[in-house]
């Protein structure tokens, strides 16, 4: 009961200093400061100067600005308007029509930049004045851009799948690949859930402004797309075969992206200095978080506090779904205060012991915990997605969560799914290279 109590004061001084506007990443360090001094025996400046030298010379950490900076320079191209062009014809004939470019357009851009805020920001700018133009439900305009930016999370190449995967010495490249079958999930639920709106709701989809194309003229307008579809391919599936390392795919994404917007006459020198001072600062700001929580981690270590919750927890007998249901409610919570990196890296240390103790395979719980933390990213109040689409529109945000409801409900349909069937999260990354 002690450590309990020890954990318990732990957390709410934590919860003091992020509420005061401390930094997470001084907030964490303070953290594991205040533990090593009270509840161990470990000198606190040897041990800090490990924790930070040790969490910044990973390797795996070099795939993390690579594909920032891929992601960068994407979104300052011509991508948007070739992708709203290239998948258009595709899905007019489809009940809900241009809802699916939403859709489609996210997972895409989703797949080249791994950034929830960035997939919004880039087709929104792009579609919520088309739709909006054409008569399409504000609402579903709103909800389907707002869920499926989320994907920008889960569909390698993620940033976040990148932190859990350095914060819990995980393969990165599988949690690449474990991501995949997860997020195709969503977006197949996504584009359902559009059809039957659209079908009961015929008033929101606008009357005779669907186009017919022949299968050749769909290709040719498709062609622009082609581009971008090698380079997903290209990084992604350079991983999946074994042929590079996370690391090594996100340097040739990078001359690949750079070489995309040079050819579509998207690159200046303007844009290039922004793109590269856009990659600095965000990856400063994530690699900074990741050293505090690597230190917290190592502080938390040697208390002995994550090995005896995790004793704790057993000492319960919680079965594992009633582990999963218990860990949603509260990541939920969390992610309702806190971004997605910030609840990943604060909770990683102590949640792990308890999760590996109950039998939960860590690579599948990396790829539950990335999409249960996509739900945070349409929570008021600290809703990035809820944010980035109230610049592009001005909306009540408010009115933004009430649109992006039930896509936050089909989300946690896909939690519920993938921990019924584990399988759509291991299956692939169980027939990958070596």
């Amino acid at each position: 009961m002690e450590m309990i109590w020890m954990s318990l004061l732990l957390l709410c001084l934590l919860l003091v200093f992020l509420a005061a506007g401390l930094w997470v990443a001084f907030s964490l360090t303070t953290i594991g400061c205040i533990a090593l001094y009270f509840f161990s025996g470990i000198p606190v400046g040897d041990s800090l100067s490990t924790a930070f030298y040790s969490a910044s010379v990973s390797w795996d950490l070099a795939a993390l600005p690579m594909f920032i900076w891929m992601g960068e320079v994407l979104f300052r191209s011509r991508l948007s308007e070739e992708m709203f062009r290239g998948i258009s014809p595709w899905v007019g004939k489809v009940p809900g029509r241009l809802l699916h470019t939403n859709i489609i357009g996210c997972g895409i851009f989703a797949a080249i930049s791994g950034s929830s805020a960035a997939t919004a920001a880039t087709i929104g700018k792009m579609s919520i004045p088309e739709l909006s133009q054409r008569g399409y439900n504000k609402n579903q305009i709103l909800g389907t851009l707002a869920g499926s930016a989320t994907l920008g999370l889960l569909i390698p190449p993620s940033i976040i799948l990148i932190v859990y995967g350095v914060a819990t010495e995980q393969s990165i490249a599988r949690l690449f690949v474990a991501g995949i079958l997860p997020g195709l999930l969503l977006m197949a639920l996504f584009g359902g859930y559009v059809m039957i709106w659209s079908l009961m709701n015929p008033s929101g989809i606008p009357a005779g402004e669907a186009e017919s194309f022949s299968f050749a003229e769909k290709v040719r307008r498709s062609r622009p797309l082609v581009p971008v579809m090698l380079l997903i391919i290209g990084v992604i599936g350079s991983i999946y075969a074994g042929l590079a390392s996370p690391t090594e795919s996100a340097a040739i994404g990078v001359a690949l992206a750079h070489l995309l917007s040079w050819k579509s006459g998207s690159m200046n020198w303007t844009t290039f200095v922004k793109g590269l001072m856009g990659t600095v600062k965000t990856s400063s700001m994530i690699a900074f978080i990741l050293v505090g929580a690597h230190f917290l981690t190592s502080s938390m270590g040697f208390t002995g506090i994550p090995r005896e919750l995790a004793a704790w927890i057993n000492t319960l007998g919680l079965e594992p779904y009633m582990l999963l249901m218990a860990l949603t409610l509260f990541f939920i919570l969390l992610g309702c205060f806190l971004d997605g990196i910030s609840v990943v890296v604060l909770t990683t240390s102590v949640i792990l012991p308890m999760v590996e103790a109950a039998g939960i395979d860590p690579l599948w719980f990396g790829i539950y915990l990335v999409t249960v933390v996509e739900m945070s990213q349409i929570t008021p109040p600290v809703g990035f997605n809820l944010f980035v689409i109230q610049g592009l529109t001005g909306e009540n945000i408010l009115r933004i969560a009430w649109a992006a409801l039930p896509y936050f409900l089909l989300i946690l349909s896909g939690v519920v799914l993938i921990t019924l069937f584990p399988e759509i999260v291991t299956y692939l990354p169980g027939k990958m290279g070596n």
